[in-house]
C-alpha cells in the first residue's frame, strides 16, 4: 500500500460528507471565518511514534482555524508545554502551524476529526469517525501507549480497539493494560474550563503523562 493510500485509510477526505451536521457547520464557519482551515484536521506527528495522544475534536478557534491538533487554543498551551517538558516535543510552540514545533516519538489526533457545534460530537459522529481512529492505531507499528484526553476519548479508543468500556473505567491518571496492545492512560481534558475550575492542574496533567512514559519505559 502506498503512503497516500495508507493516509486515506486513517484520515477523512477534505470536506468529508459522512456527518451532515458537521459538514453544515463547516460550511457555515467558512462564511463566518474565511481563510481558516475548516476541513477534517489531520493528525500531527509520525506513524512511527510510540506514543499517541487522542483528544476529543478540533476546537472552533484552535485546530479548526490552524489545521493542526490543539494549536491555537488554551488546551494546546498546556498540552504542548507538557510534551516539551517531558521530551515528547522540541522547538517553539507559538500556536501556529508553522511555528517549528516538532513531536518526538509522539503523535496527536482526535477521536472526531471535524469541529462540532458546542465542542460536542454526537454518538453517530464518533461512530462515523471511529474507523479512521482504528486504522490509525493499526498503522502505528511501534505504538506502545495512548494518552486519552477526557472520557469520550477514552471510550472511543477502547471501542476502536475492541475492548469493553465497563472493564476499563475512566479515571484521571488511571493506567489500563490491554493484553498485547498498547497501554492506555487517562487524563481529564486539558481544556480551559477544567484548568480554571482546578479539576485539572498542570501538576496533575504532567503526572498523567509521566505515568504513561513510565509504563512504556518499563516494558
Amino acid at each position: 500500500m502506498t503512503d497516500a493510500a495508507e493516509t486515506r485509510r486513517h484520515q477523512p477526505e477534505s470536506d468529508c460528507p459522512l456527518c451532515p451536521r458537521l459538514a453544515d457547520f463547516r460550511r457555515a464557519n467558512r462564511v463566518a471565518w474565511p481563510g481558516w482551515y475548516h476541513d477534517p484536521v489531520p493528525s500531527f506527528g509520525t506513524l512511527d511514534a510510540r506514543v499517541l495522544v487522542v483528544g476529543l475534536a478540533p476546537g472552533l478557534k484552535g485546530a479548526n482555524r490552524t489545521g493542526r491538533p490543539f494549536t491555537g487554543d488554551y488546551a494546546g498551551d498546556l498540552l504542548y508545554s507538557t510534551l516539551i517538558r517531558l521530551g515528547l516535543a522540541s522547538g517553539p510552540y507559538d500556536a501556529r502551524i508553522d511555528d517549528g514545533l516538532i513531536l518526538v516519538d509522539c503523535r496527536i489526533t482526535n477521536a472526531a476529526r471535524c469541529v462540532p457545534p458546542a465542542n460536542k460530537p454526537l454518538p453517530a459522529e464518533f461512530a462515523a469517525c471511529r474507523p479512521f481512529l482504528a486504522a490509525e492505531i493499526a498503522a502505528m507499528p511501534r505504538l506502545r501507549g495512548i494518552l486519552c484526553l477526557g472520557r469520550e476519548s477514552h471510550d472511543q479508543v477502547l471501542t476502536a480497539l475492541g475492548h469493553r468500556k465497563s472493564a476499563h473505567p475512566f479515571g484521571h491518571g488511571a493506567l489500563h493494560r490491554l493484553g498485547s496492545g498498547p497501554v492506555l492512560v487517562d487524563s481529564y481534558h486539558c481544556s480551559r474550563y477544567n484548568t480554571n475550575t482546578r479539576r485539572l492542574t498542570e501538576a496533575m496533567f504532567v503526572a498523567a503523562v509521566e505515568t504513561l512514559l513510565d509504563a512504556i519505559t518499563g516494558e
